[in-house]
């Protein structure tokens, strides 16, 4: 019992060494005074100074966020309007609408992009804001679609019909019955949509602009010439970020728990 304990404990141990020590590296050499990635010279903050002061990383991390924001609350109007569309239709349209509205997800991202690219070229726009803006709505929908389908297929059709009986117009039915039950469903499609607009490269390094460049393409060009230690200061800052953010949901999570726990007990 005691072996299988201790080769279950030494098997997640290497797992998470596997997972978080190229991590844990990055962000030791983040503080190297040198630019050396062998040799660890010197602790320093100066590398996160020339973050900051770096004003094409902070351009493209603004571009980045107003990208993820605009594209993410369009993406949730549109892909929210699907949904209500979709779960109206008989089976057989239900069934190839699906198939459409998976065809992206399971789509490669550089098919994606090509196409994207193509389709601007077609339609002679000019690559930009715009162009990446209408890129990542597209690649953002599915995942709100998704996510709302499942609360509407969860709801009771008759309240809808009951709150028309009693005299309320299609909008308001849909504002006080239909909205507040898949609000769930439309916040985790929206925040699907904002992190992988954050996240994305590849259809985003097909649609830009040279004024227009995200975080993660203005990555990739500074690590083709050499992976420089601002790079490194930038990734602690994300992963920090992410870890925080990560603790705090858990957390509330956790605390959310305890308390139904206690009402429950009582």
């Amino acid at each position: 019992m005691k072996k299988r304990r201790w080769l279950s404990n030494t098997y997640i141990g290497l797992v998470f060494a596997f997972l978080y020590l190229p991590i844990g590296v990055l962000i030791a050499y983040s503080f190297n005074e040198s630019k050396s990635r062998a040799v660890f010279t010197g602790f320093t903050f100066d590398w996160y100074e020339r973050l900051f002061h770096n004003e094409v990383i902070i351009q493209s991390l603004i571009n980045t966020l107003i990208i993820a924001i605009v594209s993410s609350l369009i993406a949730t109007i549109i892909g929210t309007a699907a949904a209500v569309g979709i779960n109206s239709m008989n089976k057989w349209m239900k069934s190839a609408m699906m198939n459409l509205t998976y065809l992206p997800i399971i789509n490669p991202e550089i098919v994606t992009g090509v196409s994207m690219m193509l389709l601007f070229v077609f339609l002679k726009l000019e690559f930009g804001f715009t162009t990446l803006i209408i890129a990542h709505i597209t690649f953002g929908l599915p995942y709100v679609i998704l996510n709302v389908l499942p609360k509407l297929r969860q709801m009771d059709n008759f309240v809808y019909e009951a709150a028309l009986d009693l005299g309320c117009t299609p909008f308001l039915a849909f504002r006080k019955v239909i909205f507040p039950e898949i609000l769930p469903g439309i916040i985790s499609g929206m925040l699907m949509a904002f992190t992988f607009s954050l996240d994305d490269f590849v259809i985003s390094y097909f649609t830009t602009g040279p004024t227009s460049q995200t975080l993660p393409v203005t990555i990739f060009s500074m690590t083709r010439r050499k992976v420089s230690p601002e790079i490194n200061a930038l990734s602690t800052i994300i992963f920090i970020v992410v870890l925080a953010t990560l603790l705090i949901v858990n957390f509330k999570d956790l605390k959310k728990e305890k308390k139904v726990r206690q009402e429950v007990s009582l």
